[in-house]
């Protein structure tokens, strides 16, 4: 038997506020904080806006919002949007992706906040 269980928010739930923990399996709608010292997933029919704070996750519904990571799964059906910060991204065929991706690697507390808070550089074409 596990020493710890998986928190998971259902698909008829409605979730507002922080959540911490080891894993967590968000089937439902969830809107606020997630740290874990663990893996996340979320399913098909979720809908999470968040900042996430994780060792890995997996995203298979809509998300907007924040994503630290080490490692991160961006399923078929995922909907992203935000910022992304992780050392390795996995997006299978079908998912939709709208985001700033950083693969340096996935930074925690102020060091994430001061890199999502500097500003991009702007790209120059030859059109410019």
């Amino acid at each position: 038997m596990e020493a710890e269980k998986t928190t998971v928010v259902d698909a008829q739930s409605e979730f507002q506020g922080k959540l911490t923990g080891r894993d967590a399996r968000i089937l439902g709608r969830f809107r606020g904080d997630i740290e874990l010292a663990g893996r996340l997933v979320t399913g098909e029919g979720s809908r999470v806006e968040a900042r996430i704070k994780a060792d890995a996750a997996e995203i298979s519904g809509e998300f907007v919002g924040e994503i630290s990571v080490r490692s991160l799964t961006l399923t078929e059906k995922a909907r992203v949007e935000g910022n992304i910060v992780t050392e390795v991204l996995s997006v299978r065929e079908g998912a939709w992706l709208q985001a700033a991706v950083n693969t340096a690697g996935a930074p925690r507390g102020a060091d994430l906040r001061s890199r999502l808070d500097t500003p991009r550089p702007t790209l120059k074409t030859a059109a410019s």
